[in-house]
């Protein structure tokens, strides 16, 4: 069975008429009648009654008329939509993500892009911020995001928000802080990210600027971990602001007052493939998406 064969089949079955019908397909009589004489064998049954008048359907002929309709319906609709989707554009596009979701805005950013580019094969891989950095100066991801300052030419940065961290130490360990000022916390231990996080080079600075060389207890690449572990006591953590004042009002630990590190949210791919056409359309979708919103990132200064 053959899509013309079920549009032939339509066709005499709208028309009544052998002729009328060939008319209207532009075939010659005897093709439409070979043609129903195919698609009944196909089936099995006959199709339409015969008579001098012309044709008119089976008590089968009509049972299979609406789905006959249907298939040559859906059939358009396929070939539309494949016209449509002509000249859009295609390929593939490796995302490198850090942190949380909710801090990148990545549901709504990769919805969009889902949504207008239908053709884009978008993977996405979570990593620390120094491997994401990494991936995309060597090329193994397209794009990603990144915490802190740029050192490589070879890599293109959007700045998207500045980002405020902040130190939460285990309650215990208040009195402490209050009585000792920032200078306490160079003699109490941390839980640190590993080497290729921001949130390591974050600390090292923070540690300069107060001019303290606490110990580093435990390296681990989650920050939710992080968050646990200074909840149970084991070290202090650096947070961002968002988290760690939900963290201080959930009761998990103390929010050391007036210690702040601030870094930026960088969107980073490959400097030689600025103007590349799957580059900018990530590109465009995220500044919309951040410019949509209205605010700033969670944690970020206005």
């Amino acid at each position: 069975m053959e899509l013309y064969q079920l549009r032939t089949f339509v066709t005499v079955a709208q028309q009544g008429h052998l002729t009328q019908a060939a008319e209207l397909l532009h075939l010659s009589q005897p093709a439409v009648t070979a043609q129903i004489k195919a698609l009944e064998e196909d089936m099995g049954m006959p199709l339409f009654d015969r008579s001098a008048g012309g044709v008119r359907l089976t008590r089968a002929g009509e049972e299979l008329l609406p789905r006959a309709q249907s298939i040559l319906t859906s059939s358009r609709d396929l070939l539309n939509h494949a016209r449509g989707l002509k000249g859009q554009l295609a390929g593939r596009a490796i995302i490198g993500t850090i942190t949380t979701p909710e801090m990148l805005h990545i549901g709504p950013w990769i919805a969009s892009l889902v949504e207008k580019y239908p053709l884009l094969d978008i993977q996405i891989r979570h990593n620390v911020t120094g491997v994401i950095l990494n991936q995309v100066r060597k090329k193994e991801i397209d794009a990603g995001f990144y915490i802190g300052k740029n050192p490589y030419v070879n890599v293109n940065t959007v700045h998207l928000a500045d980002i405020r961290f902040r130190v939460m130490v285990p309650n215990g360990w208040r009195e402490r802080i209050e009585s000792g000022g920032p200078k306490a916390l160079g003699k109490i231990p941390w839980v640190g990210m590993s080497s290729l996080s921001s949130f390591n080079k974050l600390c090292s600075e923070l540690w300069r600027e107060l001019n303290i060389a606490p110990k580093k207890l435990i390296d681990v690449d989650h920050v939710p971990i992080m968050a646990t572990l200074m909840s149970v006591g084991i070290g202090a953590v650096l947070m961002r602001e968002d988290d760690a004042i939900r963290a201080d009002a959930d009761g998990m630990g103390y929010l050391v007052p007036d210690v702040v590190k601030t870094a930026e949210l960088q969107f980073i791919y490959p400097a030689d493939r600025d103007g590349d056409p799957v580059i900018d359309a990530l590109r465009v979708e995220l500044a919309s998406e951040w410019r949509g919103l209205g605010v700033p990132a969670p944690g970020a200064q206005p």
